[in-house]
């Protein structure tokens, strides 16, 4: 893929709450935490250039959590990008606690919100969080009363906009029903299309996809046409599966994360990489972005 050019900004741009403007390519940073997520990462010098590294590429939209680590990931964006450009939009969630490697409990009553967002203030070395996301609905816990807790953290002015993370359709009307969501953040890929409801909402009331995941699932089948249509490409199959979420809908963001400079360049590259229609097609199809 030498003829494509290294910048997010060929994604496009997207619109989040009529607030903000952002290249709609994006650089989630879960992986630059230590194994399972949990602790630091082997090699933190790595991932600080990472971050400053995605900056250079136009990445302007970056997501994290509190639980990554815990507490790590945003550590380190603050760390390495602390004073932020203008244009950089630093996205993290509250409502999972960890246990340990791999383990996550979800943790959505209002006082954990709230200490979460004070901690990741600090942690991000922000006065306001740009965007705040409920990480999962609590079962034990009403949605109304954990966002409940992230409106009134936007009333103090320490949140400018919310989203949510890991929902249904019921569950995100609900959530609307209560504050302007301008995100949702599910599983979602070419070999994983369980959301595709909740896609559908999010493209008729433009509110921004945020999916995660973007390699994972599907066929044997599906395998076998990615990396055909990555070869006619001479790209990787990574990046032809950004590629298609990029061309699946205008309301998708695609956050591909790393903890390596060089997977980091293949990602965004990923941005210049056109599929025909017909590749598109024989990936899976539907709707494309405009």
């Amino acid at each position: 893929m030498a003829q494509i050019q290294l910048k997010a900004a060929l994604a496009g741009r997207i619109e989040l709450g009529r607030e903000r403007i952002v290249n709609r390519l994006g650089f989630g940073a879960m992986r630059i935490t230590g194994p399972g997520i949990w602790g630091e990462p082997r090699d933190p010098d790595e991932a600080r250039r990472v971050l400053r590294r995605a900056l250079e590429l136009g990445v302007e939209f970056i997501d994290t959590a509190h639980s990554y680590g815990p507490e790590v990931s945003e550590r380190l964006i603050g760390e390495a990008l602390h004073p932020y450009p203008d244009e950089l939009l630093v996205a993290t969630k509250s409502g999972l606690q960890r246990t340990g490697p791999d383990a996550w409990w979800p943790a959505g009553r209002p006082e954990t919100i709230r200490r979460d967002c004070e901690r990741s203030l600090t942690l991000l070395r922000r006065e306001r969080i740009d965007l705040l996301q409920l990480h999962r609905v609590d079962p034990r816990v009403p949605i109304e009363e954990s966002l409940g807790a992230m409106t009134a953290l936007r009333t103090e002015g320490k949140v400018d906009m919310i989203g949510v993370s890991n929902v249904s359709v019921e569950e995100l009307e609900r959530a609307r029903a209560i504050t302007e969501i301008v995100s949702v953040q599910n599983r979602y890929s070419l070999g994983d299309r369980e959301s595709e409801d909740v896609l559908a909402v999010c493209e008729r009331e433009g509110i921004i996809f945020l999916p995660w995941r973007p390699i994972g699932g599907g066929s044997l089948t599906q395998v076998r046409e990615l990396d055909e249509v990555a070869a006619a490409h001479e790209a990787t199959p990574t990046q032809v599966a950004i590629a298609w979420l990029l061309q699946r809908s205008p309301a998708m963001l695609p956050i591909p994360g790393t903890s390596l400079v060089a997977h980091l360049e293949e990602n965004v590259a990923a941005a210049g990489l056109g599929l025909s229609d017909v590749e598109f097609d024989q990936l899976g199809g539907q709707r494309r972005a405009a």
